[in-house]
């Protein structure tokens, strides 16, 4: 199915990958959200599972792996054109990434990709509502943190 002007909207699944008090981000090389920043991420291939999905696409446009956990937030981008037909229709499932592993080369359409203190954010171009997903995902790391009583030996969780 094609991604502009699609038949129905495109499922995708993104990853909030945290690391100690930062987030991973990429500069979008390509339509939409061209040169804005945001989380790794893209479309669901059939018969891959929402985590096959995330981990595929923060490989491809990272090169790093981690942990993927719950389900952050579902995020609906629609981009219409200048009749008012949607150009661009995601769905996107945002999915809880920790314990980053490999090593940081942005690829497939990542122009850039840089973990970002979460204390800089408000001063980049983000893609729309993608503070408070952060927010959210942060709070659940922290969440879990509670839970567990402890935390990686880097200090994230």
């Amino acid at each position: 199915m094609p991604r502009e002007y699609p038949a129905a909207p495109v499922v995708a699944a993104a990853v909030v990958l945290l690391d100690g008090e930062s987030v991973l981000l990429i500069r979008r090389g390509h339509p939409p959200a061209l040169g804005q920043w945001s989380v790794p991420g893209g479309g669901v291939e059939p018969g891959e599972t929402l985590a096959e999905a995330a981990r595929r696409e923060l490989h491809e446009e990272t090169g790093l792996e981690c942990e993927i956990g719950p389900i952050v937030e579902v995020v609906e981008r629609i981009t219409r054109d200048e009749s008012g037909r949607a150009r661009y229709h995601y769905v996107i499932i945002d999915l809880l990434g920790t314990k980053p592993a490999g090593e940081l080369n942005p690829g497939s359409d990542a122009a850039e990709a840089r973990f970002v203190p979460f204390g800089e954010l408000a001063g980049m171009d983000l893609t729309a509502g993608l503070i408070p997903v952060i927010e959210r995902a942060r709070g659940m790391r922290g969440a879990a943190h509670d839970e567990s009583g402890g935390s990686d030996e880097r200090g994230a969780g």
